[in-house]
């Protein structure tokens, strides 16, 4: 990891650094693990980056959340909608099956806090409502959070540990940060989701540009990149790398902000063409399988880090030459 934040510490603490284009430079190579959660406030313009105003601003919006939970959430369900209903029924569901092979996340009172971050946040945003893939993206925040609270291994954390006032602290950061990512996506989780639709072909055609022949190969079999890239693109790669991993990977995804969406396509187009070679060699039914299950439980930092630099690569060398993924 370039650890260009510590020298932050050795410059200027994060509450007088007044640009956040530096921030956004430092971050994209991994951010300090226990500065991460003022780091990610930060750099989804959740906290200000006006210290003398970051309290003050965190203070009312966690105080707006406990609001939204007591007018959405703690009612009888003879105050909901049929429709309310059932979205809850189904978070209810979906929430067991969040990031499965993490013990953590399936104590029961991880999943209850999941369970009111996911049915307020949709019930706030009736516009793409609640859609299955927003579950996974909670798991970040809840994560990095909950580390501001509870040390050692993750596996040993229990939730129940902490006061009601914390877990609703911890919980609002999580709403409000799920909020500002989903901003510059809106159309990922609206009625046929037509963001991703629109993403998944710009990766096809940019795997096209870069790798030919794999490209050729996975046309000729009929694969189509939807079968495989659109779970990529709804759930970030969540279920796709181990979970110790995807606060790198996310690191990277914050600090690019607003243009997030289309750097994407390059990560994934990276991710995909680490087994150009073995791809080549597989027939449809074998390429489905080997997307679906791929070979990454023991990947380390440095399996990520080569992602994420060919991505950064071949960004600098397509998107002044955007037309090659003219839509």
């Amino acid at each position: 990891m370039v650890d260009g934040l510590y020298m932050l510490e050795n410059k200027a603490s994060l509450a007088v650094i007044e640009s956040m284009k530096t921030v956004r430079e430092l971050s994209w190579s991994g951010v300090p693990s226990y500065m991460r959660p003022d780091v990610w406030r930060l750099l989804l313009g959740y906290a200000s980056p006006n210290s003398d105003r970051r309290d003050g601003v965190l203070t009312r919006k966690r105080l707006e959340y406990l609001e939204c939970v007591s007018q959405y959430y703690d009612i009888p369900d003879a105050e909901r909608s049929d429709d309310e209903i059932n979205m809850l029924r189904q978070i209810a569901v979906d929430c067991p099956r969040t990031v499965p092979d993490v013990t953590f996340f399936q104590q029961q009172e991880v999943q209850k806090s999941l369970e009111r971050i996911l049915y307020t946040w949709a019930i706030r945003h009736p516009a793409s409502g609640y859609v299955q893939g927003i579950n996974d993206l909670v798991t970040p925040f809840l994560f990095v959070f909950l580390s501001e609270y509870l040390e050692e291994d993750m596996e040993t954390w229990s939730i129940v540990d902490l006061s009601p006032q914390k877990i609703s602290n911890i919980e609002a950061d999580c709403y409000w940060c799920l909020s500002k990512l989903l901003e510059c996506m809106q159309d990922h989780y609206t009625f046929a989701q037509p963001g991703i639709q629109r993403l998944v072909f710009k990766l096809k055609e940019l795997v096209r540009r870069i790798d030919e022949p794999v490209s050729r190969h996975m046309e000729e079999q009929g694969l189509e990149f939807l079968q495989f890239a659109f779970r990529w693109f709804n759930c970030l790669l969540i279920r796709e790398i181990p979970f110790h991993l995807v606060t790198r990977l996310w690191d990277t995804y914050l600090a690019e902000g607003d243009a997030l969406p289309d750097f994407l396509v390059y990560i994934f187009a990276s991710f995909l063409l680490t087994w150009s070679d073995k791809l080549q060699k597989l027939d449809f039914q074998e390429m489905v399988m080997f997307l679906q299950h791929l070979p990454t439980q023991n990947w380390t930092y440095q399996e990520l880090e080569m992602v994420l630099s060919r991505a950064y690569m071949w960004h600098s060398m397509f998107n002044s030459s955007p037309n090659h993924l003219a839509s």
